[in-house]
């Protein structure tokens, strides 16, 4: 099998996956801007699992969960933005990067859990929270059992169950496992894993464990139906989650049923977002997924209607 198949076969089978940054995806450029440096880090260790997570900024929290077989770096391009005027405070999750895998299955509700102890064993009584894909599938467990940690939730690129992705996808997931491994040593799945990882032997444990996951039929709506705060949704026109989930999700939060009205008196506390010329693989390094987050987990983005306009 050629390296360029593996990475089409693996990008698509991972159901969650990270995918390296591609330059140029989306707008506004950050190019003259720096993120925060880092001003604390360590490993708490919650439940088994001993988390690595990294401290940058000022101002109110914001927790940021990576892709599957991804790692706080990922989001590199794009800390500028969340760092500019937030505490950002990014996880490695259980098996990725830093993090090593411990004895247990990768549940997205058991991680959830734990990053509901992790924040409260940092200092904090409530954080925002930007979940990418399978880091966005921890965060809606997260705030659906913890609804007092978190105060408003971005889910980007992630479905609340498995009959959100692209039927055709399905059979690509299944086969994800440690027999792969070998054959990804040049992707850049495993060199990122490898830069930072403190036992790369785990990676095809890792593979074993995310395959294991993704074979499984999971849905979530129970944990939608918890979802108490602000919600915003974000895709790619061209995600690996097929549109009608997207505004199944959208429906299920109480969003997209009946006109606003003039004065947004029918409108909704929840958003969803679809954002053009963006794949699954780029929505994690788009400054204008970023720019659009920020815009909602700050409370802002309401534009003036045209009463307002014309000074009525």
């Amino acid at each position: 099998m050629s390296k360029t198949r593996l990475i089409s076969m693996i990008a698509t089978a991972a159901a969650f996956l990270a995918a390296p940054y591609m330059a140029g995806a989306g707008a506004p450029s950050i190019e003259d801007k720096a993120a925060a440096p880092i001003i604390r880090k360590g490993s708490v260790p919650v439940n088994g699992i001993d988390y690595y997570y990294e401290i940058r900024g000022e101002g109110e929290p914001l927790l940021l969960l990576h892709g599957g077989l991804g790692q706080i770096e990922m989001f590199t391009p794009v800390m500028p933005v969340f760092t500019d005027h937030r505490q950002v405070i990014a996880v490695d999750l259980q098996g990725h990067g830093r993090t090593p895998l411990g004895n247990r299955p990768i549940e997205l509700p058991d991680i959830g859990a734990d990053l509901a102890i992790l924040v409260k064993q940092l200092g904090y009584d409530k954080v925002d929270v930007f979940g990418y894909s399978f880091g966005g599938g921890v965060a809606l467990n997260m705030a659906a059992n913890a609804p007092d940690r978190v105060r408003r939730l971005v889910i980007l690129s992630a479905p609340y169950a498995q009959n959100g992705f692209f039927p055709e996808m399905l059979p690509q997931q299944a086969a994800v496992g440690a027999g792969m491994a070998e054959m990804m040593k040049d992707t850049p799945m495993f060199l990122s894993y490898k830069a930072v990882a403190p036992d790369v032997s785990e990676f095809p444990k890792l593979l074993d464990a995310m395959g294991a996951l993704m074979r499984k039929p999971i849905d979530y709506s129970d944990a939608v139906a918890k979802l108490t705060m602000p919600v915003m949704l974000i895709y790619g026109d061209a995600d690996m989650i097929r549109p009608g989930h997207m505004i199944d999700f959208y429906h299920k939060l109480g969003g997209g049923l009946r006109d606003a009205g003039w004065t947004r008196e029918n409108m909704s506390k929840n958003r969803l977002a679809i954002l053009p010329d963006l794949t699954h693989y780029e929505t994690f390094a788009s400054p204008l997924v970023a720019t659009v987050a920020m815009t909602f987990l700050d409370g802002g983005g309401k534009a003036p209607n045209w009463a307002e306009q014309v000074g009525k």
